[in-house]
C-alpha cells in the first residue's frame, strides 16, 4: 500500500468504516451463493450434497431450451422487460424533471411525498388493491358501466394483463426512481441557470441543454443497472398479479422457475435458469455499456 492510500486510509477512515456492513452483506448474500451455481450442472440432492451429486453438464440447460413452454414463457419475459424498460423507466425521469422546475417548497415536498409512498406497500397489498379496483364492483367497472358497457373482468382477461403490469409498475416505482435524479439536478451549479436566463433562454431550453445533459450520466447508469435485470422482471408482482387465464401472456421465467423448480424440487433446474438469467443480463450489460461509451463518458466500467 503506497503513501496516497494509506494517507486516504487516515483522512477518510470513518467513510470505510461506514462501507463495511453493506460489503459484508454484498459478501454473504453476493458472492458466497455464487459458488451454489455449480449445481446447475448437475443433479443435485440434498441428501448427496454438493459434492456427491453426479455432473451432467448441460443437461438443465437443454432441457429448459427444449421444453414445450420455453418459448412461450421467454417470450412473454422479453416484452415485459422491453415494456418496462421502454414505458416505465423514462417516467422517473420525466417525473423529476417535472418537479425540479415546481418553485413552492410545500407543493413540491407534498408532491414527493404521494409519489414515494406507494414504493413502500408490497406487491401482496398492491395486487390486492389491483384486483378489488378491477373487479366487478370495481372502480374500474363503475366507471366503465357509465358508458353503457358491460363489466369486465379485467385480471382475467389476457388483454388486460401487460398494460396493468405497467400501470401498476409506474404507480409503485416511479416516484421512487426520481430520487436518484433529484439529487443529480440538485447538484447542478445554478449558475448555469442563471446564465441561461441573461441570455434569454425558456425554462424548456434550460431543461433541453442544461439539466437533461447533465443529468444524462446519472440516467445512463441506472439504465444499465435496469438493463442486468431485463429478465429479472421481480417474482412478487407478476405472481400476485397472475391468475390462470393470464398465463399466457403473464407466465415468466421466474413463476416458471418456481412452479417447476421450486414447488417440484428441481433444484439443479430452477439453479440453471437463473444462471440462464444472469448470462444473457450481463450480455446486455456489457453490449450497452460499449454503446453509452460511444454516446457520452457514461458507465458502468
Amino acid at each position: 500500500m503506497n503513501v496516497i492510500s494509506l494517507n486516504r486510509l487516515k483522512v477518510y477512515w470513518p467513510l470505510y468504516v461506514m462501507a463495511i456492513p453493506g460489503i459484508v452483506f454484498l459478501v454473504i448474500f453476493k458472492y458466497i451463493p455464487l459458488a451454489g451455481a455449480v449445481i446447475a450442472f448437475k443433479d443435485y440432492s440434498v441428501f448427496k450434497g454438493f459434492i456427491d451429486s453426479p455432473w451432467v453438464g448441460l443437461k438443465h440447460f437443454k432441457t429448459l431450451i427444449h421444453h414445450p413452454d420455453f418459448v412461450r414463457v421467454f417470450s412473454n419475459t422479453m416484452i415485459l422487460g422491453l415494456l418496462k424498460i421502454v414505458l416505465v423507466f423514462p417516467v422517473a425521469v420525466l417525473l423529476a424533471l417535472m418537479m425540479n422546475e415546481i418553485r413552492k417548497s410545500a407543493l413540491k415536498k407534498g408532491i414527493q411525498t404521494a409519489l414515494y409512498i406507494p414504493h413502500f406497500l408490497s406487491w401482496v397489498i398492491v395486487a390486492g388493491i389491483i384486483f378489488d379496483f378491477f373487479s366487478i364492483s370495481g372502480l374500474f367497472n363503475i366507471v366503465f358501466g357509465w358508458f353503457g358497457h358491460e363489466p369486465v373482468l379485467a385480471m382475467q382477461e389476457s388483454a388486460y394483463f401487460r398494460p396493468i403490469y405497467v400501470i401498476s409498475s409506474i404507480w409503485r416505482d416511479a416516484g421512487w426512481g426520481t430520487v436518484v435524479y433529484m439529487a443529480a439536478i440538485s447538484a447542478i451549479d445554478p449558475q448555469l441557470y442563471e446564465s441561461a436566463m441573461i441570455d434569454g433562454a425558456s425554462k424548456f431550453r434550460q431543461i433541453r441543454h442544461i439539466t437533461f445533459p447533465l443529468l444524462l450520466p446519472t440516467v445512463l447508469v441506472l439504465f444499465l443497472l435496469e438493463i442486468g435485470n431485463f429478465l429479472d422482471l421481480g417474482f412478487d408482482q407478476v405472481f400476485n398479479m397472475l391468475t390462470p387465464m393470464t398465463y399466457s401472456v403473464g407466465d415468466i421465467l421466474d413463476t416458471y422457475v418456481f412452479r417447476t423448480g421450486i414447488q417440484q424440487a428441481q433444484y439443479s433446474f430452477a439453479t440453471a435458469v437463473g444462471l440462464f438469467q444472469s448470462v444473457i443480463g450481463f450480455t446486455l450489460v456489457f453490449i450497452f455499456n460499449r454503446l453509452s461509451k460511444k454516446v457520452s463518458d457514461g458507465g458502468l466500467w
